[in-house]
């Protein structure tokens, strides 16, 4: 255990800092600067009550009023239990506002929502290990990866973005180490928690011999099925409205410029839900060129028993972040958190590039982050510099010789890894 805490020490350092700073900023931050409310993710709380009523076996309430809940359960099922220890104490989940300044379940649940997001670290460093990242880089992947963390995890209170990409990184990380039966499961998890990884499922599929597809495929899906048909068996009709609409307002949240192209819903929203089918298959595009560039050097019996070299697990994280970045490209309706998975995924290759790709990455992804947090709803002031940002982002990332300081392999990531 010593050793495995030592292997992970700065992941495990860059949480501890995250957890201090995601509490200071949502609670006595707020109050040391004069304002009276803390400054609470309000997304949170209708997550939180949809797992209070799982806990009490209430399936049939997961996606109903006021849970808002649009993902699939496993975005529930992450936070249950907390949720448990919620109810068992009788705190109370009412909206934070001006009359509920302080709720004292966030002490409890902030904690545990924001140490969740964590596993997208400890992934991170996993991979740049596996990389042949240095230490002190690692050390710098971490705490830039944390900085980014702090939207999605203290700023917007989305868990289940943050844990399905970890889950997803694990997925790829079992899958160049030829575990292609863990890989599967760990991305089932990531779609049931999460669906925007799906986006990143023709990359992985791209890298795999034909007839292991369908059972990979299987795996990836049978997680979701299972909840998602308890949850539609017990409340057919809003859970088929709230997964498949997918409802977003441009009022409230920012417009891109493909706002007036989605299809149109009471209250001024608009539906999500064909737009991204359309990134789906802008990512089996992606995929096409991943499989024709890779597979030539991924040999069948590689794929079977072998390792993959380091050259390609990076190239293939860069892919994977990509098609997580069609997302912020193509959505009709944009949220400030949107940017971080592509960020975060990014991060990762770009520690391969040598110090100052990856502080030129850590550096645009921060002010990415910082930049998206402004309250602009128009396009060409929030949403377009933000979509350049990440496409710079993805190039500074990139591991292509169209760039300098393109990375050589070296004898040891030229070599084929003996499994364990």
């Amino acid at each position: 255990m010593r050793d495995r805490l030592k292997r992970r020490m700065f992941p495990l350092i860059a949480s501890i800092g995250l957890l201090a700073v995601g509490m200071y900023t949502t609670t006595w931050g707020p109050t040391m600067i004069g304002s009276r409310e803390w400054a609470l993710p309000y997304d949170i709380w209708g997550t939180f009550i949809a797992a209070v009523r799982l806990a009490h076996l209430n399936i049939g309430g997961l996606y109903t009023s006021p849970t808002g809940l649009v993902s699939l359960p496993g975005a529930v099922v992450i936070l249950l239990p907390c949720a448990a220890i919620i109810s068992a104490a009788g705190l109370s989940l009412q909206i934070p506002g001006p009359h509920n300044l302080h709720p004292p379940v966030w002490l409890l649940a902030g904690p545990y929502q924001i140490a969740l997001c964590c596993v997208t670290l400890f992934a991170a460093d996993a991979l740049a290990e596996q990389l042949g990242v240095s230490r002190w880089k690692r050390a710098l992947l971490s705490a830039a990866s944390a900085g980014i963390l702090w939207s999605p995890s203290a700023r917007w209170g989305h868990p289940e973005d943050a844990v399905a990409v970890g889950l997803l990184l694990y997925a790829i990380l079992a899958q160049s180490r030829s575990r292609n039966v863990l890989a599967g499961w760990l991305a089932g998890a990531a779609v049931c928690v999460q669906p925007l990884v799906l986006l990143a499922f023709p990359v992985m599929l791209a890298m795999m011999p034909w007839r292991r597809m369908p059972l990979f495929l299987v795996r990836a899906a049978l997680p979701s099925a299972v909840l998602l048909g308890a949850a539609a068996i017990a409340n057919w009709h809003a859970t088929y409205t709230s997964v498949t609409s997918q409802p977003n307002s441009p009022t409230i949240n920012h417009p891109t410029a493909w706002t007036s192209l989605a299809p149109h819903m009471s209250g001024g929203n608009v539906a999500a839900g064909p737009a991204r089918l359309a990134t789906v298959v802008l990512a089996f595009c992606c995929a096409l060129i991943v499989r024709r560039r890779w597979l030539a050097r991924v040999s069948e019996g590689e794929a079977a028993g072998g390792w993959w070299p380091a050259p390609v697990l990076a190239d293939v994280l860069w892919w994977a972040a990509l098609t997580l970045a069609l997302r912020s490209f193509f959505e009709p309706v944009m949220v400030s958190y949107y940017p971080w998975p592509p960020m975060a995924v990014a991060l990762i290759p770009a520690a391969t590039l040598g110090w100052w790709r990856l502080t030129i990455a850590g550096v645009i992804a921060g002010g990415l982050t910082a930049a998206a947090q402004g309250p602009s709803h128009d396009v060409w002031i929030w949403w377009a510099p933000l979509v350049a940002g990440l496409a710079v982002m993805l190039l500074v990332a990139s591991p292509s010789p169209l760039l300098p300081g393109h990375f050589r392999q070296s004898r040891r990531r030229q070599a084929i890894l003996t499994p364990d």
